[in-house]
């Protein structure tokens, strides 16, 4: 089936290379318009707090993700000027359309003001400029905007900046790269154009997913820079194959040529690419829209990359042909023919020789890289972690500097009475106070404000809302455990009746039920992705063992990602000269989708190998020098595809956002571990002690597969 489909495209090749290039202009256009459809909305759609950000959407009018705060630091004022601040802003609101002033503090020397909008996150942050513009019109030079749509409007265009600072370090770094690898050569350009058609096509297919549902404001990041190095990978592995099949049969049509890479670098490409799906594709199981978007977006890129190495890939080495061989002077480091006597064929023989040792001393070292993780800690959500001259982060720093840092992240509670017109009586307005009361005397509590008008209690007087700020951010374990003892209040002892219920909302409710959901989908993730990437790799090496191995070494892996984030961002390990965060704790979105790529990406490093050692071991040779033969060839292509890829996830490092920064750091020191000590000795080593067991499938097993046994030696 392969060699026909090839067959198709080689004849077909410049219409392949038309609709490429069609495809590449879709994604010009839609990467320049993608940014107004994406979100960083953190809802959890069930949870108790958006059941109470419900209740105060629809019967207080408020907006969280709508709602900007303003804030005025003064001087000593006295009341009456304090009044003509809070008029100030309640007129500037007017800019944006059905605005609505719902809270104005003055306390400690700061004015502090809720505009709440009847827009979502995405249409109210345009409005952000025009707020701050006519904020200043009113006469308060120095009043900053913060709230979700400010930040939302702020940090797009410093996202965007990064992307393309990011963007030009890792296609720099994977032009050297791939120079050094496969010499002066036009072979050079190919994974390069190969890599643009595929980004292309997936941020035209995250545009068209973005008109219907809801997407990060990470994702082009994600998508580009992943993207750039998943396509490298997989390109760069048919080229080296198809150079190979040049070198190694000089009479060989062309068209041969391509038809062999295909049936094996291709088709191993084709399956690496399922693998990275099926284990993006569990993030869907998540029900948080936040992480199911980077799943979707995590589908897209791979599944563009399958895309083009069947049919862009073919066509641009038909177009080529033997020119890919041809080169200026330099050769690069993995053109030598004489495999079997260079650096990976001998570090195999090493292997070889001292299997015990080289298992034991990799276990060893990779106990100690691990230790760190011990220490791991998660946030929802790392509100000071962005950059800092934005002038809604300014806002933010102020407020947490004067007022503290839970003052940002209030809590609600909301109280329902069980019929209207209750709110207002006096024996409902005597079980606020003394909740109010009661809760005023909690140490983590910094402010409880409660009054029997509005904003406190609704038009129809059926709900009470108490807000209350706590002494530290969302996120951290004080400001979880406050959500905890909130949320288990004995309405019936502050006298309210039993038919009251009570809600809690908030972004520390909020966080706490990201938090709460991930860690309880996580183990069905992780689960599922190994059921399926075991039944795939069984079928894929038909053999029952070494898919066991191969999702072992995947998860010392993913491990070692974890562990790296602990050392750098908490420990501080490196973190200066990274010019990375120092932060206690990492954020959840990234654990989760680090877990999904990572695992993916070492199960293609793996499959890179041992492909080609079943190769070998078809064509006879015994167990080990089937291991020899599959690293020596196949060793500098997967340790070259992984510095490629480091070059690539390195764009997330040099950004101004932490998750951002987690997710980089995690990505190039999984992958780095991941393709020298684990594939380059663990594997290999593993493979020599596991001897004859590695090739075995009984022929009951194979026959429900509809494959070929490989029965015990």
């Amino acid at each position: 089936m392969m060699q026909r489909w090839t067959h198709l495209v080689i004849r077909n090749r410049r219409a392949t290379i038309a609709i490429w290039i069609a495809i590449a202009i879709a994604g010009f256009f839609a990467s320049a318009n993608i940014g107004q459809h994406l979100t960083t909305s953190l809802e959890v759609p069930g949870s108790q707090s958006a059941q109470a950000d419900a209740i105060l959407a629809s019967h207080f009018g408020e907006n969280t993700q709508g709602t900007f705060s303003v804030i005025y630091r003064y001087k000593t004022s006295t009341p009456v000027q304090i009044q003509g601040y809070k008029d100030a802003i309640t007129e500037a609101a007017r800019v944006i359309p059905g605005a609505d002033v719902t809270v104005q503090k003055a306390l400690g020397g700061v004015l502090f003001a809720s505009i709440t909008t009847p827009l979502n996150l995405l249409g109210a942050a345009p409005y952000a400029d025009a707020l701050r513009g006519a904020i200043t019109q009113q006469g308060l030079t120095g009043a900053q905007v913060t709230g979700p749509p400010a930040i939302n409007h702020d940090v797009s265009p410093v996202l965007a900046g990064d992307l393309q600072r990011g963007q030009l370090v890792a296609i720099a770094m994977a032009l050297l790269l791939l120079i050094l690898l496969l010499g002066i050569s036009l072979a050079v350009i190919i994974p390069l154009i190969f890599a643009a058609a595929s980004i292309s096509l997936a941020l035209a297919l995250i545009f068209l997913l973005s008109q219907k549902t809801l997407m990060v404001l990470y994702i082009p990041n994600i998508v580009e820079l992943i993207g750039l190095g998943l396509a490298i990978d997989y390109s760069l592995l048919i080229i080296h194959r198809f150079r190979r099949e040049l070198r190694d049969h000089p009479a060989i049509e062309v068209s041969d040529a391509i038809n062999r890479t295909m049936a094996t670098a291709g088709r191993t490409v084709i399956i690496s690419g399922f693998i990275v799906s099926i284990a993006l594709a569990t993030l869907l199981l998540v029900p948080v829209p936040f992480v199911q978007s980077l799943g979707a977006a995590g589908i897209v890129v791979p599944a563009s990359s399958m895309l083009a190495a069947l049919t862009l890939a073919p066509a641009l080495l038909s177009l080529l042909g033997r020119r890919c061989l041809a080169t200026v002077g330099f050769k690069g480091v993995i053109s030598k023919t004489d495999v079997m006597n260079g650096a990976w064929a001998k570090i195999a023989r090493f292997v070889v020789a001292k299997p015990k040792t080289v298992f034991i001393g990799s276990l060893a070292t990779l106990a100690i890289m691990i230790m760190p993780i011990f220490w791991l800690s998660i946030t929802p959500s790392s509100l000071t972690a962005i950059p800092a001259n934005l002038e809604s982060s300014q806002a933010v720093s102020m407020l947490t500097n004067r007022l503290g840092s839970g003052v940002i992240t209030p809590h609600e509670l909301v109280i329902d009475l069980g019929g209207d017109n209750r709110a207002t009586t006096p024996s409902v307005d005597a079980a606020r106070l003394k909740l109010a009361k009661q809760l005023s005397k909690n140490p983590e509590i910094f402010i409880v404000a409660s009054e029997s008008k509005l904003p406190f209690i609704d038009a129809d007087g059926r709900y009470v809302r108490i807000f209350v700020v706590g002494r530290h951010v969302l996120g951290m374990p004080e400001s979880d455990q406050l959500v905890g003892v909130l949320r288990t209040i004995n309405l019936t002892q502050s006298g309210f009746s039993s038919e009251a219920k009570l809600y809690l909302g908030g972004a520390p409710a909020q966080g706490v039920d990201l938090i709460r959901t991930i860690i309880n989908s996580f183990p069905w993730i992780i689960g599922l992705a190994l059921l399926l990437t075991y039944l795939l790799l069984v079928r894929a090496l038909r053999s029952l063992i070494l898919p066991l191995k191969a999702i072992a070494l995947d998860l010392l892996s993913v491990a070692v990602a974890f562990a790296a984030l602990v050392a750098v961002f908490r420990f501080g390990f490196a973190s200066a000269f990274l010019q990375t965060y120092r932060l206690d704790q990492i954020e959840a979105w990234v654990l989760i989708f680090l877990f999904a790529i990572l695992f993916g990406l070492s199960m293609d490093y793996e499959l890179f190998l041992v492909s080609r050692m079943r190769e070998a071991r078809e064509a006879g040779a015994s167990n080990n020098d089937s291991v020899v033969e599959g690293l020596a060839h196949t060793g500098g292509v997967v340790s070259a595809a992984a510095i490629i890829f480091l070059a690539a996830v390195s764009g997330f490092v040099t950004g101004h956002f932490a998750g951002l920064q987690q997710l980089g750091i995690g990505l190039g020191v999984g992958v780095l571990v991941d393709a020298t000590i684990i594939r380059g000795l663990l594997l290999p080593s593993t493979m020599v002690l596991l001897g004859r067991w590695n090739w075995w499938l009984p022929a009951p097993i194979a026959r429900l597969l509809n494959t070929k046994a490989s029965p015990l030696d």
